[in-house]
């Protein structure tokens, strides 16, 4: 992950402000001003210019995302052929087994959900499309890390660290490259309650004919459903499947 050789201090700034907005949907110049430890002046300043350029707007005391990002969303949504090749299998996966099927794509060393269904017993979670999550607390984060390539994951554990979720989590370094190791003889990588407590998850990655990983379908659901044979044969035989479908359309894409 390429880091700025010159950080514009600026756009920093910006970014956080940005940010802050997103993370309390929505804010008063006063309390972005106290998160970021500067000025209410600097902070008019910067909103004025984003009002300007359309990327926040004023709503009473406080200032909203803009739809410009609208706009963007849906420009960068297209460019992602996986989403456009793997959605079908995704609702497929759903509807086999009634539960939540997803599909995410690593970015900057974090997962990004891209696509999800709902099957009739799915549960509701707190990660939906555009949610990032770190790689390592989910079944679908391992699944996409066990195929980087070694460097890398190292500059991701050096850069977001191993923090812990639940007491489940894999949060040692070493026990992280062992369960990748495990994950590549496998084929696929499982949650066990290490992202959020009661739900476990499937994973698969989703590679193409020139060996790279592109992304990690899963179906997640309910501990009391996810045991037994059905998590470790029926599950993962079906979410394999899917992400094998899904790379060979995306070789040929």
């Amino acid at each position: 992950m390429k880091q700025a050789k010159n950080p514009v201090m600026a756009v920093e700034t910006t970014t956080r402000i940005l940010n802050l907005i997103h993370e309390r949907n929505g804010a008063r110049i006063s309390e972005i001003a106290e998160q970021l430890d500067t000025t209410r002046a600097t902070v008019h300043n910067h909103l004025s210019t984003l009002e300007q350029a359309e990327l926040v707007v004023k709503e009473g005391n406080e200032y909203q995302l803009g739809l410009r990002f609208f706009t963007f969303g849906e420009h960068v949504k297209n460019q992602q052929t996986i989403l456009n090749v793997g959605a079908a299998e995704v609702d497929k996966l759903a509807e086999e087994t009634g539960e939540l099927g997803n599909l995410l794509v690593e970015e900057h060393g974090r997962g990004i959900y891209l696509h999800r269904a709902k099957g009739e017993n799915a549960l509701s979670l707190d990660t939906g499309v555009g949610a990032r999550v770190y790689l390592h607390q989910t079944g679908l984060g391992k699944a996409i890390l066990a195929h980087l390539p070694e460097e890398y994951v190292t500059e991701i554990v050096n850069q977001h660290g191993l923090a812990p979720s639940t007491e489940n989590t894999v949060s040692n370094r070493e026990e992280l490259f062992e369960t990748l190791e495990d994950v590549r003889e496998r084929g696929y990588a499982y949650d066990m309650e290490e992202r959020a407590k009661g739900i476990r998850c499937v994973a698969a990655p989703v590679i193409t004919n020139d060996d790279r990983v592109q992304g990690a379908v899963s179906v997640a659901g309910p501990a009391s459903r996810m045991e037994g044979d059905r998590l470790h044969d029926t599950v993962p035989e079906l979410v394999t499947r899917a992400a094998n479908v899904i790379g060979i359309n995306l070789s040929y894409s």
